[in-house]
């Protein structure tokens, strides 16, 4: 059974916790998995992130449908819109041996996303409690220190600026992309160095996971370069 099948969160838990209480919206949106490839990622119609921001209440929209898709060397890419789903993806791929356990994680972000979530209490073989883990207690900032927790991962690598993305990546690794890396804020690393990195870092990836953040980037920005990362040639 497929857990993703579109489905919305209408209690002040997840992604939808963020200014619960003040908010004229109360619910937000999971989109539907499907199996498919970049031409099914398209900008979606409901909310699937709300906040409030200096009494200004956002509502952001994310893509249409959530996709795992294979490239054509055979890399496994899942592609969705709040990053905490990256931990059920995460453990589903482990649990099909698509990478070794205890690998390295390279977490390519505007943010670092290493905040302690609210509990750790999953079971971490069980997918149906990794589901409900990732949907009703992780969010956006806080999915990442309970893969490390739990020994999925027992290296980190963050490249969030300059420097740190040019860090040498040794033995296997997860790959796992922000588009925000590629929002306004972001703009004072030059674009290509940005693109041409996280190319390098595709080509080695056992297992891909993006997030296209729709709260910190403009959607159809993150869905062009998106695309362009996995059909344009090394600039």
């Amino acid at each position: 059974m497929e857990r993703y099948c579109g489905f919305f969160i209408d209690k002040p838990v997840g992604n939808n916790i963020f200014s619960y209480e003040d908010r004229k919206n109360k619910k937000i949106f999971v989109p539907k998995l499907i199996t498919g490839d970049l031409n099914d990622i398209k900008e979606g119609k409901e909310i699937v992130f709300n906040e409030i921001d200096e009494d200004r209440e956002i509502k952001a929209y994310g893509i249409e449908k959530m996709v795992e898709m294979n490239t054509e060397d055979g890399k496994r890419v899942y592609i969705f819109d709040n990053h905490n789903h990256a931990f059920y993806f995460w453990l589903k791929s482990l649990k099909e041996g698509l990478f070794k356990k205890g690998c390295t994680l390279v977490h390519v972000d505007q943010h670092k996303d290493t905040r302690e979530p609210s509990n750790y209490d999953v079971n971490i073989d069980d997918i149906d409690d990794i589901f409900r883990y990732t949907n009703e207690v992780l969010n956006v900032g806080s999915f990442i220190k309970p893969a490390m927790k739990y020994g999925v991962f027992s290296n980190l690598i963050i490249m969030d600026s300059t420097y740190s993305l040019k860090e040498n990546v040794e033995g296997e690794y997860v790959l796992d992309i922000d588009l925000d890396i590629f929002s306004k804020d972001m703009d004072y690393i030059p674009f290509l160095d940005r693109f041409n990195r996280i190319q390098e870092l595709i080509k080695g990836a056992k297992l891909i996971t993006i997030a296209t953040s729709p709260y910190f980037i403009e959607q159809d920005k993150a869905i062009k370069v998106l695309k362009e990362l996995f059909t344009y040639d090394i600039i």
